[in-house]
C-alpha cells in the first residue's frame, strides 16, 4: 500500500536533507505510510510518509512536540528533528538498536521491566479527567461493527447489545503511547527504547497494558512482574479494563480484516472468545 512520499513531501525532504541517501524502507506494508531510513552529512535519520488517507503523523508529531522529552532527554525516544503536519511527514534522529519483537531480548524478563520503567515516565507527566471519553470509546466500537469484519453475526449482536449497554463514567487520561509492545521498542546493548508514536493520545493509563496483556503477559508470568516491577503500580480496574479489552477485542478484529493482516485479525477472534468466555 505504500508508494512513497509525494511530490510535496518530496520537497520538504529535499529542502530539510539536501542530497540525502535512502539507506533502507522501512515500510510495514499494510498501512499508507512510508518509512525510510536516510543518510546526510554523516548522520542517519528517519523520514516517515502519510498517504492522504493518514491519521498517524499528526498524532506522532504531536507526541513528539508535547510529551516525548521524558524519553528524549534520555536517548530512549527519536528526537524530532522537522515536521509538517499538512504534508503529513516528519523527520527524527535515528535511534539505533534491532527490534525487540523476534529477538531474544523478548524471552527476557528485564526487558519488560526497562519498558514498565519508560511507560511511567510517559504515564507521569500529567492527568486530566474527561468525562465523555467511554462515550466516544463505545461509539467508535459500535462503528466497528457497522464496518465490514468476519466477526459471526451472532457475537456481532451480543457484542453490539452489550457495548450499547455500558455506563460512561469520567475517566482519567494521561499521554499514552497505545501500541505499547515489542515491535515498538528497540533493545541497544541491553537498553530499550521506543519508536512509532502514531497512535498516541490521551487516554485512560490501562490502555498501554493491552497489547501486552493478550501476548507477552500469556507467555511467561515473568514478563507481567517485571514490568509491573518497573512500572510500579497496575492500574487495570475490573470494570474499566474489561470494557476495555472488550473494545480491543473489536477493534483488533475489525481493523486486521480492513487492512489484510490475517494473523492479526485471528488474534482479534481469539480476544473476543476470551474476554467473553
Amino acid at each position: 500500500m505504500t508508494s512513497g512520499p509525494d511530490h510535496r513531501q518530496q520537497e520538504l525532504l529535499d529542502r530539510w536533507l539536501p542530497g540525502a541517501e535512502v539507506v533502507h524502507n522501512h515500510s510495514w506494508g499494510l498501512v499508507g505510510t512510508t518509512v525510510l531510513e536516510l543518510f546526510h552529512e554523516g548522520a542517519r535519520y528517519i523520514a516517515k510518509a502519510g498517504d492522504e488517507r493518514d491519521t498517524h503523523i499528526a498524532r506522532e508529531l504531536r507526541a513528539h512536540r508535547r510529551w516525548l522529552t521524558p524519553w528524549t532527554t534520555l536517548g530512549r525516544a527519536p528526537e524530532l528533528v522537522e515536521g509538517d503536519d499538512d504534508a503529513k511527514l516528519l523527520v527524527t534522529r535515528y535511534l539505533p538498536g534491532v527490534l525487540v519483537e523476534g529477538n531474544e531480548a523478548e524471552q527476557v524478563a528485564d526487558t519488560y521491566r526497562q519498558a514498565g520503567e519508560l511507560l511511567a515516565l510517559l504515564h507521569a507527566q500529567f492527568a486530566v479527567e474527561d468525562a465523555e471519553f467511554e462515550a466516544r470509546a463505545q461509539a467508535q466500537s459500535l462503528a466497528w461493527l457497522d464496518k465490514p469484519h468476519r466477526i459471526a453475526p451472532d457475537l456481532t449482536d451480543r457484542l453490539r447489545a452489550e457495548v450499547a449497554s455500558w455506563p460512561t463514567p469520567p475517566a482519567t487520561l494521561v499521554p499514552t503511547h497505545g501500541d505499547w509492545q515489542p515491535r515498538n521498542w528497540l533493545t541497544d546493548d541491553g537498553v530499550v527504547t521506543a519508536i512509532d508514536f502514531g497512535r498516541a493520545d490521551l487516554r485512560p493509563a490501562m490502555v498501554d497494558f493491552a497489547r501486552l496483556a493478550v501476548r507477552q503477559f500469556r507467555l511467561d508470568p515473568a514478563f507481567e512482574a517485571a514490568f509491573l516491577a518497573g512500572y510500579g503500580a497496575d492500574p487495570r480496574d475490573g470494570a474499566a479494563w474489561y470494557r476495555h479489552r472488550v473494545r480491543e477485542a473489536i477493534g483488533t478484529t475489525a481493523w486486521a480484516y480492513q487492512v489484510g493482516d490475517e494473523s492479526f485479525e485471528q488474534q482479534g477472534h481469539r480476544m473476543i472468545a476470551e474476554v467473553l468466555s
